[in-house]
């Protein structure tokens, strides 16, 4: 029911609205809040996140576009729940899986089998997708801090932060395999 409302409104939403010129927006449930509100900066970082994953399916393989499309489903879930500051309606909010942080831990080990043992530190790089991945892994990062700190205001879904932190993980092995399957060399941090 709750998914249909949303539709309806996202149906008939116009692209702007005026309400937030004066530096406020109203969060899922109606309270109006300042624009640089840590619930803002929350969702709309996770945002950022699900953009760069965007960009970043387009230098994969068919197989790593699929699962970077689920991954920006699971996203779009955490940003609604970060938008939303009604328990009734959170209850009515599509959740991460059970099993979303388990099956990034599966890609992870998937993937770090196919790939060269790690024995130093990485530099960002070599090649566009993979600098791309790691600016993703960063964001992803930011991400985890600040939904760290509302959580400590708030109680959020308890699975947000496990699955922020294993996804940046997840974005590290996924930057190494975009270099492996060009076969470009690593660029190990060389300490002076």
């Amino acid at each position: 029911m709750l998914l249909s409302l949303v539709n309806q409104y996202l149906y008939k939403m116009k692209i702007y609205t005026k309400k937030g010129d004066k530096g406020t927006t109203g969060l899922f449930g109606g309270t109006r809040v300042s624009k640089d509100h840590i619930r803002l900066e929350c969702y709309g970082t996770v945002d950022e996140l699900n953009s760069w994953l965007g960009l970043i399916a387009g230098f994969c393989q068919e197989e790593d576009q699929n699962y970077l499309l689920t991954i920006q489903d699971y996203l779009f879930r955490i940003g609604s729940l970060l938008a939303t500051d009604s328990d009734k309606l959170i209850k009515d909010l599509p959740k991460l899986p059970k099993n979303a942080v388990e099956s990034l831990e599966q890609q992870i080990d998937q993937i770090s089998e196919q790939l060269p043992e790690m024995r130093s530190f990485i530099l960002p790089g070599g090649h566009e997708s993979s600098a791309q991945a790691h600016i993703a892994r960063c964001v992803c990062r930011r991400a985890e801090r600040l939904v760290t700190s509302l959580n400590q205001s708030i109680e959020l879904n308890s699975e947000i932060l496990p699955f922020l932190n294993r996804l940046s993980d997840y974005l590290f092995i996924l930057a190494r395999k975009l270099l492996t399957d060009r076969n470009i060399k690593e660029t190990k941090w060389n300490p002076s």
